[in-house]
């Protein structure tokens, strides 16, 4: 393509939002960890290898009836609190900057449980009430 020889009207973003088309069979809850599968599908966030986390669901997306990409999800990517895990794998302030791991659509570790899961995010705070992921 050519150089430009007058302005363009250049499409932005901000970033922060996205809206990855669902799964055939698959119901993404408000609030919950979304990963994209290797098929390109927003998936609820599940102990796996294979999805890679994007953020969290800004509202319920069933489609479960649906062939996949018939719904879209919205999803947000800015830092979100998510439940802790429990015993060797509960992530502390100490894990602030590590990678965490998802264990299921509203749990992060702080392993990646012998190579089963994925990454959510990186530890961006922990609190009495969970861990703050921020998502890449």
């Amino acid at each position: 393509m050519p150089a430009l020889t007058q302005d363009r009207n250049t499409l932005r973003r901000d970033g922060q939002r996205i809206e990855p088309p669902v799964a055939a069979g698959v119901r993404i809850f408000a609030g919950a960890l979304v990963a994209i599968s290797a098929a390109g599908h927003a998936v609820p966030g599940a102990t796996s290898t294979t999805p890679k986390c994007v953020g969290s669901s800004l509202e319920l997306a069933d489609n479960q009836g649906g062939a996949a990409g018939a719904l879209r999800v919205l999803v947000d990517k800015r830092p979100a609190r998510f439940a802790n895990s429990a015993a060797a794998d509960a992530i502390t302030l100490a894990d602030v900057g590590a990678d965490c791991y998802m264990v299921d659509d509203q749990t992060v570790a702080k392993t990646h449980g012998g190579n089963t899961r994925s990454v959510a995010g990186r530890v961006f705070d922990v609190d009495a009430d969970g861990v703050w992921v921020a998502f890449r």
